[in-house]
């Protein structure tokens, strides 16, 4: 019952303010839409070019297949959604392509990455850096702890200390080391997200909270990361 009154309270509110503004929800996507187009533009300028000879295409092969049964409009109706449906899948994978290309190359795009997934993993960017910009960064989920590293040859070296640190702090807690990269043994920027996703869960919610708690202590390094839309699956990016 609690959980109902708050759904109902939640859909009472207002959605539009006294100037007959959108409710924040409605602009947040928007602006969602926005930045991801903004971006896919500089990186992809191609894109709406695409999008509209597919929705085009769709369209004309409706069309051609309704002539041939003698139903044009009606095939071309029909079939409209769909034509949006193929641009717009078109859009987001060329949107997710450009989110990863823009922050690329900048220090600290692994730990957009992963503070861009949005459930089951806690990140603290930046838990030791070098002089040299080697980095790692430290996730915590039901997989346990995870210490991702991304730059040079130290990077190593600081993976190491990490992962003593984590035995002492948090002992018997499986810890995963993964080093951002290209080469072998690295896992791309792209395909990060669904290397932490596809880990096993080896804590339970209750232990996970708790090593959640014991880790603030430990803390990171203040330092700017990469802000930009990324991508979410096959949803839209946001910041």
């Amino acid at each position: 019952m609690a959980l109902f009154g708050r759904k109902k309270k939640a859909s009472s509110a207002p959605a539009k303010d006294g100037k007959g503004k959108a409710d924040a929800p409605k602009e947040s996507q928007l602006k969602v839409l926005k930045d991801a187009y903004r971006v896919t533009k500089q990186e992809k300028p191609l894109t709406l070019v695409w999008c509209l000879a597919i929705f085009f295409g769709v369209l004309a092969i409706a069309i051609i297949l309704g002539t041939s049964l003698h139903h044009p409009v009606y095939f071309g109706i029909i079939l409209t959604p769909l034509a949006l449906l193929a641009a717009f899948f078109f859009f987001t994978r060329q949107a997710n392509a450009a989110a990863y290309s823009s922050i690329e190359n900048e220090i600290g795009a692994g730990a957009s990455v992963l503070m861009s997934i949005r459930r089951g993993w806690e990140t603290t960017p930046a838990v030791n850096v070098t002089k040299n910009q080697d980095m790692v960064h430290r996730s915590v989920g039901r997989a346990g702890i995870v210490i991702v590293g991304e730059g040079g040859n130290g990077v190593r070296g600081l993976m190491i200390d990490e992962k003593k640190k984590m035995e002492r702090f948090v002992p018997g807690v499986p810890v995963t080391e993964i080093i951002v990269g290209n080469g072998e043994g690295q896992v791309s920027l792209r395909k990060l997200q669904k290397k932490m996703k596809k880990l096993p869960k080896k804590l339970s919610a209750t232990q996970m909270r708790e090593v959640r708690i014991r880790l603030k202590a430990v803390g990171g390094i203040n330092m700017a990361i990469p802000k930009g839309p990324m991508p979410k699956n096959v949803k839209m990016p946001r910041r």
